[in-house]
């Protein structure tokens, strides 16, 4: 069964870089007219978008959502999920029409054309540098306006296989109280397991999606930034650790 189920898996996870390298460069033209002007982001979205379902879709997974609030039309939010595989930035984009711009790594910019592409859209942070982190909010106060919302991984890595959620690092909360808008709990349960970072492990399947309440920030200060961090913690954790086919997987612990 091993030797049958690995060269599988090997061509399967070559198929999905090569469908990123394929479509990347296929749209490169476009992707760079819509990169030029930050008026343009909203349509940059849409293209953006329909390449993540493409990526998603192509790989065999198929994307079941459960919303437990809906988002508002013309208004900002806060989006954070848990980070458990490359395919989850794929999966958040897919989930939302309006428009997101991420939070990420200053690393990511060195891989070849995504790079180039993602250093113009996404606003990127050098954890290690404190003017980096102090200019995030400058740049979100630009983007945040006309539905545009915010997207960060609040775990700012993404943790071993035996870890059900890593500790939250402080930005996304900052930033959510800071612009005073609803921060929105995603939970991704299938990601990890079905495309984890092990090329041996995962197969096609569904990704269950639950966007839970939103968490309001009205009124909140930065001194109420660690119980908004506890209670972010706590809701994505308790879900993670409620569902049998999050945790049969691994012998996950909070860490």
């Amino acid at each position: 069964m091993k030797i049958i189920k690995i060269p599988f898996l090997l061509i399967w996870r070559s198929w999905f870089y090569i469908m990123i390298f394929i479509t990347i460069v296929i749209m490169s033209p476009v992707l760079f007219i819509l990169t030029l002007k930050e008026e343009y982001y909203p349509i940059l979205w849409k293209v953006v978008r329909f390449w993540s379902k493409i990526l998603i879709y192509g790989m065999g997974f198929r994307l079941n959502f459960k919303l437990d609030q809906e988002i508002e039309p013309n208004k900002s939010y806060m989006f954070c999920p848990n980070h458990g595989s490359l395919m989850d930035g794929f999966v958040l984009v897919a989930s939302s029409k309006n428009p997101i711009v991420f939070v990420g790594k200053k690393e990511l910019e060195k891989i070849p054309i995504f790079g180039f592409f993602y250093k113009r859209v996404v606003i990127m942070v050098d954890r290690s540098s404190a003017e980096s982190r102090k200019k995030v909010y400058e740049k979100a106060k630009k983007r945040l306006k006309n539905g545009t919302s915010i997207g960060i991984f609040p775990e700012g890595l993404v943790p071993t296989e035996d870890v059900i959620l890593a500790p939250f690092k402080n930005g996304a909360f900052s930033l959510a109280i800071e612009h005073q808008i609803p921060i929105i709990p995603h939970i991704y349960y299938d990601c990890k397991r079905l495309f984890s970072w092990d090329f041996l492990k995962g197969g096609p399947g569904v990704f269950r999606v639950k966007q839970c309440n939103f968490v309001n920030t009205t009124g909140l200060k930065s001194s109420d930034l660690n119980n908004l961090k506890d209670k972010m913690f706590s809701i994505i954790y308790d879900n993670l650790l409620a569902d049998p086919d999050y945790m049969k997987d691994t012998n996950n612990s909070r860490k």
